[in-house]
């Protein structure tokens, strides 16, 4: 896992009053052989409760090593 927590990343979302409200974005990425969808979608859900997030952000990709 490599955490990107020093990029000068920054998220902005519409709040319910319409307000506009700016949060820092730490980015997660991690490397694995197999992606487990079931898995992901659970963390997923609990990382949304543990941090308080309506929606979090969980992507795949697929990569080929040279």
């Amino acid at each position: 896992m490599t955490a990107y927590t020093r990029a000068p990343a920054e998220g902005r979302w519409q709040s319910s009053d319409d307000r506009t409200v700016r949060d820092d974005i730490v980015v997660y990425e991690v490397m694995t052989e197999k992606l487990d969808r079931a898995w992901w979608n659970e963390y997923r859900g609990s990382l949304e409760k543990l941090f308080a997030q309506e929606h979090m952000l969980i992507r795949a990709q697929m990569v080929e090593l040279l």
